[in-house]
């Protein structure tokens, strides 16, 4: 099914026995911004994603944090650290750090002496509607969060970026301030709004900086039941404003298991772009995570 060389850029992995994560622990809120997560609130491992992806010829995968709480961030980075000496997946980890703790320098040092770290995530999602806030309060206008995002740079460190379409505009001036680290847009920016224009504005403005790219993945998130004709457009214009050199196919599983299998995403993926040369389903699939996250492999 998948001839392609897949560099995964965008799974997580998560132990319950191992390590509390509050947004798998009941109760469960049918309201909240990815339903009930209650399907996937279950131990799920490197066996458990291969199998999934079975079908696909995965060269390579990046770990996204995957929710931990704050205090066992370093702990999850050292499990998966260990899993990828062992069995060579995850390649790359993007691990948790919040950019406004007080902490924050010393957190970003102890996650960069691992091997396979290439950056960091602070989930910073914040919306007007209460069913699609992540977070309190919008704290990417907080000096202190601008301030450690301000680090990065210094420990080698690039920056997944969890947002809503109406805090981009708000970010350009800090990413542009600093082009020495790279950002990856996840889930395709997150285009939740029915009115797209926000979207839009953002995209462009963000994929002006040569240093941003981003994920197509996380669809589920707009339409929980989606079609291939409803993500098709979303996804071909998030190619047509970064470009096939920016955006990376993911399957973000377990998470978008609770809007369809992974087969079932991929497998539109690979129609909606079956338009494109070979090179550039070669770039959208895996070469491009491959050079984003440094990942040294061979694709």
């Amino acid at each position: 099914m998948g001839a392609l060389p897949f560099v995964d850029a965008h799974i997580h992995l998560w132990d319950l026995t191992r390590i509390r994560y509050p947004w798998l622990t009941p109760p469960f809120d049918d309201n909240g911004p990815n339903g009930s997560v209650e399907p996937i609130a279950r131990t799920y491992l490197l066996d458990d994603y291969l199998a999934d992806a079975k079908a696909w010829n995965v060269v390579g995968a990046v770990h996204v944090d995957a929710g931990a709480e704050a205090a066992s961030a370093l702990d999850e980075t050292r499990w998966l650290q260990a899993l990828s000496d062992e069995r060579g997946l995850p390649t790359g980890l993007v691990a948790f750090a919040a950019l406004d703790a007080p902490d924050a320098e010393a957190l970003l040092e102890a996650h960069a002496a691992h091997r396979s770290v290439r950056g960091v995530r602070h989930i910073v999602n914040w919306h007007a509607d209460p069913k699609r806030t992540y977070t309190p309060r919008d704290v990417t206008g907080d000096p202190a969060w601008r301030t450690g995002f301000g680090l990065l740079a210094k420990y080698g460190l690039s920056f997944d970026l969890q947002c809503y379409p109406g805090q981009m505009l708000g970010l350009v001036d800090l990413f542009a301030a600093h082009p020495d680290t790279p950002v990856m847009i996840n889930h395709a920016g997150m285009p939740v709004d029915a009115d797209k224009t926000e979207w839009r504005e953002g995209m462009k403005a963000l994929a002006a900086l040569p240093h941003v790219s981003t994920k197509l993945s996380g669809f589920g998130f707009v339409h929980r039941r989606w079609t291939e004709e409803q993500i098709q457009p979303l996804i071909l214009e998030a190619i047509e404003i970064f470009g096939t050199d920016r955006c990376m196919f993911a399957s973000d599983v377990p998470t978008d298991k609770l809007f369809g299998s992974l087969d079932r995403h991929l497998t539109a993926y690979t129609a909606i772009t079956a338009g494109f040369s070979e090179d550039e389903r070669r770039d959208l699939f895996g070469r491009n995570a491959n050079r984003l996250y440094r990942l040294g492999l061979a694709v």
